[in-house]
């Protein structure tokens, strides 16, 4: 069923600062360490671009944390297609319990719904008809939150900048465009559009974009004005999130941030860069256990017939019946004998580690911090 997207041109006064973090996926605490490594006061705006909620741990949490940043500070939240679960799951539409219920039975406590179930001593559903009593006792018992939920708009456009989850095919007639399509719009800068605003998109991890290295930090087009935001915030092993930061919204000018809480060591050694690397994304995930080795496996790519070592717990017999790996790859980081890197996995093999936002491997001596 087709719905328009829902638009707001909220008023935002030139020189004052915005801030935009998209794919939240209910991690409260890398929200707060962001804003806070950010400083974010009542002076600033504060644009949230989709999905907020879903698959972390913390969803209700982040929703209610939210909720109560509006209080106080300039907050607009834009709805992300798993944002959008939950407003079909609350408006009830016909045969959406069917529809949804695999969905919410494989997030389980990860979802925002069932949390809100939990909180209440409502019994964990176990198939499509339970759903109902929780949707009713959800709409009784929540009724700000899903207010809140019901009510988030698709696209914001404010001065030089569009916002928008997924992305949009143009940048006039707004309100015309599928709302769906909006949220769920897979591969965007692989589409070729170009843009006069600047269009802030999360939705796409940004490593999936790059064949050979892991990068998690936003990708910015100058030319085509598109800026790429997500960072795997909780989807990714190795994920990080990312804010744009724009000193004005009538401006070009566009800094970045981000934040993760992997353990920092100092690196001992200097270490050469590898050539040739490879990054396997989720996309072309298949791969063959060739070999273990403690804590690693050696596996080969069919796809590019690369083989390499991984942690053990990146790879998995999936539903499909086989075995893929975590977004996972062989570089070998420049490293100079000092620097201070993001611990991501020790193995007996080397380190996985971040330095800049790239993850690569460091096989040299560390100290912990």
């Amino acid at each position: 069923m087709h719905q328009s997207a829902c638009v707001i041109r909220p008023s935002i006064e030139p020189g004052r600062r915005v801030i935009a973090i998209s794919d939240i996926h209910g991690n409260l605490l890398y929200l707060q360490g962001l804003l806070k490594k950010l400083r974010f006061s009542p002076d600033d705006v504060l644009i949230l671009v989709g999905d907020l909620l879903e698959k972390g741990t913390h969803s209700l949490g982040v929703l209610r944390y939210v909720m109560e940043l509006q209080k106080n500070h300039t907050v607009y939240s834009l709805c992300g297609n798993c944002d959008h679960i939950d407003r079909v799951f609350l408006e009830g539409r016909p045969g959406v319990d069917e529809t949804l219920w695999p969905i919410l039975n494989y997030w389980r406590e990860r979802s925002t719904l069932l949390q809100m179930g939990l909180e209440l001593g409502h019994p964990m559903p176990q198939r499509a008809s339970d759903l109902p009593a929780l949707r009713a006792a959800l709409l009784d018992y929540y009724p700000r939150e899903a207010q809140f939920l019901l009510t988030l708009p698709h696209i914001l456009e404010a001065g030089n900048f569009i916002f928008v989850h997924g992305g949009i095919p143009r940048e006039d007639r707004l309100e015309e465009l599928d709302a769906y399509s909006c949220m769920k719009n897979d591969d965007f800068l692989g589409q070729g559009h170009s843009f006069q605003k600047w269009v802030v998109v999360g939705h796409w991890p940004v490593t999936l974009y790059d064949p050979h290295i892991q990068c998690a930090n936003p990708l910015l087009h100058q030319a085509r004005h598109i800026a790429s935001i997500d960072g795997g915030c909780v989807l990714k092993l190795d994920g990080q999130l990312n804010a744009l930061v724009i000193p004005d919204i009538n401006g070009d000018r566009l800094e970045t941030a981000s934040y993760d809480d992997f353990p920092l060591i100092t690196a001992l050694e200097a270490q050469q860069p590898c050539e040739n690397s490879l990054n396997i994304r989720w996309s072309d995930s298949v791969v063959e256990v060739l070999a273990e080795g403690g804590d690693c496996v050696f596996i080969r790519h069919p796809t590019s017939g690369r083989t390499m070592w991984l942690p053990r717990d990146y790879v998995s017999v999936w539903q499909d019946g086989k075995t893929h790996t975590e977004d996972a790859t062989d570089y070998r980081l420049p490293v100079a004998a000092g620097d201070r890197l993001s611990l991501v996995r020790r193995t007996q093999r080397g380190c996985l580690v971040k330095k800049g936002g790239i993850t690569g491997w460091y096989l040299g001596q560390i100290q912990f911090d």
